[in-house]
């Protein structure tokens, strides 16, 4: 490969780049760093047993805040992306395989750790749904996610003897799932990125005046996905690593 085809190839990167989004995909990498953080506190509390909390407080806010935040900015990036149902189908794809890793594990190590729709799946359903939201106004975008929003107050008050409605948030006191973000009410933040992103970002394009996409959080946004797929196993891999130090 010679040095004109490898400045075509750097020049194509670059204006990539350029195009995206930086105050997004700068919010996305505080996101994942938000819940990397959670995970660690997570799995040093369920796998490892150590007394620490995730249920409350700074940590329990922690996760929340990133779920919200991906949330919110999955909702506006469906005004900015010309592929939505390629990107839910490959998101949907990954969560698939997240619930079928998580079930064996919790089979062979016989806990109770599987995934049965967490927030992989919520996105990828509620970026399918995208164009039934695109063809609405804001006003009603914004009533329809307020109600799904306080619909969800009630909705976890039920507990039937069944979960056949898990995605909707109607499932039994014996429901599971390690990561759950139910239709309801979360849909309703969804909604609220939608109508974010039709009101902010009109014309796709940045708010900010200088491109910001060389820091490492915009990189962490920019991949998202393959940091989510890998990121367990590493705070896993380093929690070991830490334990067979701190046991020499």
């Amino acid at each position: 490969m010679d040095m004109k085809t490898c400045e075509k190839i750097d020049n194509v990167g670059t204006k990539a780049q350029n195009k995206r989004i930086g105050e997004l995909d700068f919010l996305r990498g505080i996101a994942l760093l938000l819940m990397t953080y959670f995970h660690v506190i997570f799995d040093l509390s369920e796998i490892y047993g150590y007394d620490v909390d995730y249920t409350s407080g700074f940590n329990y806010f922690t996760g929340k805040a990133a779920g919200i935040l991906f949330i919110l900015i999955s909702g506006i990036s469906c005004n900015l992306s010309r592929s939505n149902w390629k990107r839910a189908l490959k998101i949907l794809a990954v969560a698939m395989g997240i619930t079928v890793v998580t079930h064996i594990y919790s089979y062979v190590y016989n806990v109770e750790m599987g995934i049965k729709f967490g927030i992989l799946h919520f996105l990828g359903l509620s970026i399918l749904m995208y164009p039934v939201f695109k063809r609405l106004n804001n006003v009603l975008l914004t009533i329809i996610g307020t109600v799904i929003i306080i619909l969800g107050e009630y909705v976890k008050k039920l507990k039937p003897g069944f979960d056949y409605f898990f995605i909707f948030g109607i499932i039994s006191e014996r429901f599971v799932s390690s990561d759950y973000y139910p239709l309801v009410p979360w849909l309703g933040v969804f909604i609220y990125g939608v109508v974010l992103g039709k009101l902010l970002y009109k014309d796709k394009k940045s708010y900010l005046k200088y491109n910001i996409n060389g820091n490492i959080i915009n990189w962490l946004g920019r991949n998202t996905l393959l940091i989510y797929i890998i990121h367990q196993p590493l705070i896993l891999a380093v929690i070991e690593l830490i334990k067979l130090f701190a046991n020499n």
